[in-house]
């Protein structure tokens, strides 16, 4: 990782995993919303801009021959297309604005936040570094619902974002710090995976195909172009389950490919790219994939 500080952290690595778990689950894990008989997803993350500023060894964007920085950026058709479809079916869970780059170099994205924070929850997920104070008050007066600040730095990060926020005048739990600058030996504060065989760092969980994955019951990963893909795991893109450009967020979501993975993945995840992930994928969940079980019990 670029520029880590070997400073004593203020937390443990696990404690700092554990909080973000139970503070994303009721967001994730809510009571299935249906659409038609067909259980919604709780979490679209979308992948505005192909471009991130930092090169951090964890992260396939170190590497350039893997994830290189192409500066494409999602449009605003593109998100009108998606408010339209998703108002159409009633959407009411939450987005998040992270994906395969870093989200605040692209200039519309509070106008974003603001569109689809109509219909649900917007979590920002930035590294910080082009942040300062008048920016930080637009962000808190958007319809964002929360800004998730990754430190990569080192532990004097704290003392620099509680200050900022202070002077902006906005609510300090509006603002969430994670701390990231631990070394890859104890998974940096976040816990790491391969990102489908795309990497390797740290100390790593067997992939394990047989283990089931409740990615596919509950989210989505909307890249910038409009491609639809399994999970935000999948940083070399293999495979499309369809475009909201070319066909309604529903059709895709209730589409062939993504129900034959869904499927799958009801018991294992012995089919390509899965079976090169070592993620945990059932730490969210598991109240949609259990509403997906019944949908495809024979009694349907």
């Amino acid at each position: 990782m670029s520029n880590i500080g070997h400073n004593n952290p203020p937390l443990d690595p696990k404690e700092t995993i554990q909080k973000n778990i139970e503070r994303k689950k009721p967001i994730l894990d809510r009571i299935p919303q249906y659409f038609k008989s067909v259980p919604l997803p709780s979490w679209i993350e979308l992948s505005l801009i192909d471009n991130c500023n930092r090169s951090c060894s964890f992260c396939p964007k170190s590497d350039e021959k893997v994830a290189p920085n192409t500066h494409q950026k999602m449009e605003e058709i593109l998100i009108d297309k998606l408010y339209k479809d998703l108002k159409d079916i009633n959407f009411q869970g939450a987005f998040c604005f992270c994906g395969y780059g870093e989200p605040m170099l692209h200039k519309k994205t509070l106008q974003y936040a603001n569109k689809l924070g109509e219909l649900g929850g917007v979590e920002i997920i930035t590294n910080g570094d082009t942040l300062n104070e008048k920016q930080l008050v637009e962000i808190y007066q958007s319809k964002t619902t929360r800004l998730l600040i990754s430190l990569y730095d080192g532990e004097h990060q704290i003392t620099k974002f509680k200050q900022m926020i202070k002077n902006s005048q906005i609510p300090e739990d509006f603002v969430i710090l994670r701390d990231r600058w631990y070394s890859d030996k104890i998974d940096f504060g976040v816990k790491l995976t391969n990102r489908v065989g795309t990497i390797e760092v740290g100390k790593q969980n067997e992939i394990n195909v047989k283990k089931k994955c409740y990615y596919t019951s509950y989210q989505v990963l909307i890249d910038w172009n409009g491609d639809v893909f399994l999970c935000p795991q999948d940083w070399q893109r293999r495979v499309t389950m369809g475009n909201i450009m070319q066909r309604s967020f529903f059709d895709i979501w209730n589409g062939k490919i993504l129900n034959k993975f869904r499927k799958i993945h009801q018991t294992q995840r012995n089919i390509n790219p899965c079976n090169s992930c070592n993620a945990n994928g059932d730490v969210y969940g598991e109240k949609h994939f259990s509403a997906w079980k019944e949908y495809y019990s024979p009694s349907k």
